[in-house]
Order: C-alpha cells, then structure tokens, then sequence
C-alpha cells in the first residue's frame, strides 16, 4: 500500500490475502535478517510477559506488487526480499510516543518499570527519548489510549558477537523513553524474571523461521544459543537491573550543556547555523513569498 521512509529498515504498509493490514519488515533491508530475529524473540516474549505488542505473521511476499514503486531504493528492496518476510499488525491511527506526548501522557511506574526491564533483558538500547519506539493507540473512539512496544530491530546486540559477550553486562538506559517516570524496575524484575524460563523461551524462539538462524551449524543449535543466553541473562538481572533514571529536568540541563559544548567546539561562521538536534523540523511558512 505505501512505504514508511521514517525508518531505516523502509518497512511497508502491506495489505495481505487474509485481509489484514500489516507493517511489513523486509528480509532484504540493510539490517537484514538478525533484526527480524530479534523483532520474533523481544516481540513474543512481551507478549507473554503481558506487554502490548501487535501481533506479529510471516508474510509471503511478491515484489511484483510494487512494480509500480516510483523510487528506485523501494523497488531493489523489494526485489531483494522475495519469499519470507516479517509482518506487524498495524494500528490505525496510532501517533508516536514523542517527548511532547510524554510530557502528558500517563504511565503507571510499574507499566514503565515492566518495559524498562525487558529491554535491559534483551538489550534493547534503542527506546530512547529521542527515538522511543512506542506507539499511542486508540486515539479515536471510546477506549482509553494505551502504550504500545514496536520496533525491536536492534535488541539482542549480543547475537552481532556471540564470543564477547557477558549475560550480566550492565547497560546504560539513563536516556530511556521512560526513564521520568520513575519506573518500579525493582517490583518488575520480582514479578517478569520467574516468567522468563527456559520452556517458554524455546516455545519463541521456535516461532524464527529456519532460514534466518545462520550463525551455527544448524539451526536448532541457534535456537539453543539464544534461550542459553537469554535464560542466563535473566538469572543475572540483579547484576544489570537499571535504577538510576535523571527527571525531565536533569534531561534538559543535560541536554542544554551538550548544545553548548557542540557549539563552543564549532568555527565561527558555523555557530550561525542553529543546532536542531533532537528538536522536530520546522515547517516552512511559504506565504510571505506568495502575497
């Protein structure tokens, strides 16, 4: 149906033949398909563990559908990403989890602390401030807006470099997209860490196609490897359980002294030049130039 540009993966708004609206990720995206992997293992375990995740299909695609595609990067994507891919239920109307919306939107501290704690789980460094990966949805309608996971492409860093390492590797989520909250991290590892065993891990882990496990010898040794570290991980969540979370405040100063250290660093002729890191593009009023 269209292509979402906002992302690097370029994913698809993709209509299937059970009717269904989907957020495709595609095989042959820069990522490839170890971020398809972890979208299977983080996205299923929220969803045992209570957290709302859209449901996740695998989608059979022919890039003959987008042959009309006007633009050329599209259209080899495609291309690159016959058969299997990975599909996200879509949420209609969903808006972004963004800074303006935190500063309003509600959280519970144990719903925080829940979210917090499973991506120190599974190494999910990217829900950030900046870049939070959660969705708000329904925004129409008499049902309350609710926050929902996607996008967990780049959790599981560890499967990038099985040999170095450590399951009880301490992360930084200062900067995480709840962190203000005051997530309960503490009352969510006593309540998600005994859910987290071994038999449910493999019942996920079953769910990654064959096709996509390629790091050992077979793929049921993969399989294997991931419920090994993952279960070790979580048995070690007292030596990396996230705590320390700066307010909103201590965000702005941080975020404040970063902007003048980066300009007082810059040449003279470029200190004109606004820094807009992190801030929203600005719309352009045309109407001064049109009368």
């Amino acid at each position: 149906m269209t292509p979402l540009r906002s992302g690097g993966s370029v994913p698809g708004v993709v209509e299937a033949d059970d009717l269904g609206t989907y957020v495709v990720k595609f095989t042959g995206s820069a990522q490839g398909r170890k971020a398809l992997v972890a979208e299977v293992i983080v996205g299923e375990l929220a969803r045992a563990l209570g957290l709302r995740f859209p449901e996740l299909v695998l989608v059979h695609f022919d890039p003959a559908i987008a042959d009309s595609e006007p633009h050329q990067e599209v259209r080899e994507l495609h291309s690159a990403s016959a058969g299997l891919n990975l599909g996200m239920d879509h949420l209609p109307g969903a808006r972004d989890f963004t800074p303006e919306v935190a500063k309003v939107f509600p959280v519970d501290p144990l719903e925080a602390g829940r979210i917090v704690w499973l991506d120190a789980l599974t190494v999910n460094v990217d829900r950030t401030v900046h870049s939070s990966n959660l969705m708000v949805w329904p925004t129409l309608g008499v049902a309350p807006p609710r926050l929902w996971l996607i996008d967990h492409g780049a959790a599981l860093v560890f499967h990038h470099r099985w040999d170095g390492s450590d399951p009880a590797k301490r992360y930084d989520f200062r900067h995480h997209a709840l962190g203000h909250y005051a997530p309960d991290v503490r009352a969510a590892d006593a309540e998600l860490a005994p859910k987290v065993t071994e038999e449910l891990l493999r019942r996920i882990v079953a769910e990654v196609p064959d096709a996509w496990l390629t790091d050992f010898t077979t793929p049921d040794e993969a399989r294997e490897a991931y419920v090994e570290y993952l279960y070790a991980r979580v048995r070690a969540s007292g030596a990396w359980l996230p705590t320390d979370f700066p307010s909103l405040e201590e965000l702005a100063a941080e975020e404040a002294l970063r902007a003048a250290r980066t300009q007082q660093g810059r040449p003279d002729w470029l200190k004109r030049v606004p820094d807009l890191h992190g801030k929203p593009a600005a719309e352009q009023d045309w109407s001064v130039h049109l009368g």
